[in-house]
Parts: C-alpha cells; structure tokens; sequence
C-alpha cells in the first residue's frame, strides 16, 4: 500500500454521510439521442420516430437509458468537490456499477443533471475504490430519471 493511497482513502472516507452535492444543468436533445443510436444501433422507434412516439405513454421521443447512464460521466465533471488533489495518481478508472435503475424516461429536450454522495470507499493495496451514490435529476420532474451506485477505482503509484 502507498501512503498516497492511504491518504486518499482517509479524505475520502470522511465524505462518508455528507448530503447529495449537485452538478451543472444539461440539455439531452434530439441530436444527442440519434447519435447515440447510431453509435449503438439501437434505432427503435421510442427515441427516434416523433410520430409514433407521441402515441406510446411517453408522448415523445425520449432518451436511452444507456445514454442517460453514459452521460453521468460528463455530467459528474462539474460536480464540486471538497477533495483536495491527491498526490501520486497514476489513473482513474470505472470499476462498476451496482443497483443501476432506470427510473423515469428522459423526454428529448430535456435537462438533467447529477447528484452524488460518497456511500463507501475501500482501500486495495495501491487503489482506492469510491462508491458514489448517484442520481440523475431531470430538470422540473420530482422523479429522477436514473439511480445507480458508480464505483470509481483510483490507482497510485
């Protein structure tokens, strides 16, 4: 084990427990969604037909849940962090996910933005693995679009 991990860690755990801290608005747009479709072949009606859409419960096309998991990623960059920079860092990396759940559609036009809460961390020799507690707001809407526990792994050197 590094000392520079073991710093991490021991800033990290005291996260343990804070409150949910918000990002940046985002806007998902109907370009958006076509090129994650066509990145992903998934060309089914529900994101990309208006017309058929607008007759399905959704009332419009919405976004994939992929691409609505995918965007925590960017969306996760402007939330503010009280963690100091932390010396010897060699990567970061994703490590997984757990109880990912697509709660709510995300209408194209939309904005959504994250919230994280730091639920866990663990040492691993060299890395440090945070557990965040995420969710995906979509902006005037009281349910979230996505819930998920991102797993982050950090290695150091």
């Amino acid at each position: 084990m590094s000392e520079n991990a073991q710093a991490a860690y021991d800033a990290i755990h005291q996260l343990i427990g804070n409150d949910p801290v918000a990002g940046d608005w985002f806007q998902v747009d109907q370009d958006r969604i076509q090129a994650f479709a066509d990145a992903t072949l998934d060309h089914q009606f529900i994101h990309l037909d208006p017309e058929r859409a607008a007759q399905t419960p959704f009332g419009g096309t919405i976004a994939h849940g992929f691409l609505t998991l995918s965007l925590l990623v960017h969306l996760s960059t402007s939330i503010p962090s009280d963690l100091p920079p932390f010396n010897g860092v060699l990567m970061g990396v994703n490590y997984g996910m757990n109880k990912v759940r697509f709660v709510n559609p995300v209408p194209s036009g939309s904005r959504v933005r994250a919230t994280a809460a730091t639920v866990d961390v663990q040492l691993k020799g060299n890395s440090v693995d945070q557990t965040r507690a995420m969710t995906i707001e979509i902006e005037g809407v009281e349910k979230p679009a996505l819930i998920a526990e991102w797993i982050g792994r950090t290695v150091f050197g």
